[in-house]
C-alpha cells in the first residue's frame, strides 16, 4: 500500500477550521456570491496555497462537461519538429486557459489508438493527432465523439480537418537552386511511403527534377521510415552499392539526417560527404556543424496556431473557414549564405 497521502477538501476545510462546503465554495470561486468573508477567504486559500492543493479537475468536468484539456498523440518527441509542436501547442493551450495532455505513438498504429482512447477516456475537451498510418478508418469513429483534427500529417479525402506544412512547394524551392547549380545527381531519403509527408515530400522532389529536366536514376529514391536508424541504413547501403556519397543528398525529416551524419562521422569522420546536403526540418545545431546544410524550417507556431484554432472553432459549434490548411515554410540556406 502506498505512503502517500492525497488532499481532499476536507482536509484543507480542516486545517482552515471551516466547513467542506465554505472550502469548496471559496476553492471554486464561488466566495462572493455566497457572501463568504475575505477573512475566511483568505484563510482557505492560505493553507490550500501552503499544501499546494487545487480543487479535482476530474469533479470539475463531471459538472461542466468540460475538462479545460486538449489531448495531443505525436509519434516521437526525439523528433525535433514534432517536439517544436508540442511545445508551440502547450504555450497556445495554456494561452487559452486549456492544460494539454499528450502520449506519443512511436509510429505504432496501436499504440497510438491507445494513446487516443486514453486521452479520451481522461474527458479531454479535444484531440489534435499527428497520424502515424494512412488508415482514415482508425480515425473517423473519433470525429463524432469530440473535435478531432490532425497536425503535420493529414489523410486527404477523410474530411478530417487538418493543419500541415505545404511540404511540396517547399522541396522544390529548396532542389531547385542545386539543380540550378548543374548538379546532375541528387538522391532522396524518405520515410513511410503511405503517410501524407512522405508522398508530399517526394512530389516536391519529382518537381525539382522535371523542372530541370533531369530523370532520377532508378536508385535514387530510397524510403523506408523516419527513423534515425533508417537514415544510418540508407546511407550505408548506397555508400556499399556505390563506393562513394552522391553528389546530393536530400533526407525527409531531421532524424533521417541524423542517421546520415551518423554514418559520415563513423566511417570518414565527416572529412568526406555529399557535395550537397540538404533536409527536411531545421535546427540550430546545423550552424555548429562543419558541413553546411540547407534546411526547410517548418513554422511550428503556426502549425500549433491553426490546429488549435480548428478544435476551438469545432468545440464552439462553428463550421470551419477552412478544413485543410497548408502553412508555408521557411529556408534556411546555409549553403548559399556561407
Amino acid at each position: 500500500m502506498s505512503h502517500f497521502k492525497r488532499l481532499t477538501i476536507d482536509d484543507i476545510a480542516e486545517l482552515a477550521g471551516v466547513s467542506r462546503t465554505t472550502a469548496s465554495m471559496v476553492l471554486n470561486g464561488h466566495a462572493e456570491r455566497y457572501r463568504i468573508s475575505s477573512a475566511t477567504v483568505e484563510k482557505v486559500q492560505r493553507v490550500a496555497r501552503e499544501h499546494h492543493f487545487r480543487p479535482s479537475q476530474q469533479a470539475r468536468s463531471l459538472r461542466s462537461r468540460r475538462s479545460s484539456s486538449i489531448g495531443l498523440v505525436i509519434p516521437d518527441l526525439t523528433n525535433s519538429s514534432h517536439a517544436a509542436l508540442a511545445q508551440a501547442l502547450e504555450n497556445g493551450c495554456r494561452a487559452l486557459g486549456y492544460q494539454l495532455l499528450m502520449v506519443t505513438s512511436d509510429e505504432d498504429a496501436e499504440r497510438e489508438s491507445a494513446g487516443i482512447g486514453q486521452l479520451a477516456a481522461r474527458q479531454v475537451d479535444g484531440m489534435i493527432v499527428v497520424p502515424c498510418s494512412g488508415d482514415a478508418e482508425r480515425y473517423l469513429p473519433w470525429t463524432g465523439r469530440l473535435p478531432f483534427v490532425f497536425a503535420d500529417r493529414h489523410i486527404p479525402g477523410s474530411g478530417i480537418p487538418a493543419a500541415v506544412t505545404a511540404a511540396a512547394a517547399s522541396v522544390e524551392a529548396l532542389l531547385g537552386p542545386v539543380l540550378a547549380a548543374g548538379v546532375d545527381e541528387l538522391v532522396y531519403f524518405g520515410g513511410q511511403p503511405t503517410l501524407s509527408s512522405g508522398r508530399e515530400r517526394l512530389a516536391g522532389y519529382r518537381q525539382a527534377l522535371a523542372a530541370h529536366g533531369i530523370a532520377p536514376a532508378g536508385d535514387w529514391v530510397a524510403e523506408r521510415d523516419f527513423q534515425r536508424e533508417s537514415g544510418y541504413a540508407l546511407m550505408r547501403d548506397w555508400y556499399q552499392r556505390r563506393g562513394r556519397y552522391p553528389r546530393a543528398l536530400f533526407t525527409t525529416a531531421i532524424t533521417l539526417l541524423e542517421g546520415v551524419l551518423s554514418f559520415i562521422r563513423e566511417r570518414h569522420r565527416l572529412r568526406e560527404a555529399p557535395q550537397y546536403l540538404l533536409t527536411f526540418d531545421d535546427h540550430p545545431l546545423l550552424d555548429c556543424l562543419p558541413l553546411p546544410i540547407d534546411a526547410i524550417r517548418q513554422d511550428s507556431d503556426r502549425l500549433a496556431e491553426a490546429s488549435l484554432g480548428q478544435v476551438m472553432a469545432l468545440l464552439r459549434g462553428e463550421a470551419l473557414a477552412e478544413r485543410d490548411v497548408r502553412v508555408p515554410a521557411s529556408l534556411n540556406l546555409r549553403r548559399l549564405s556561407a
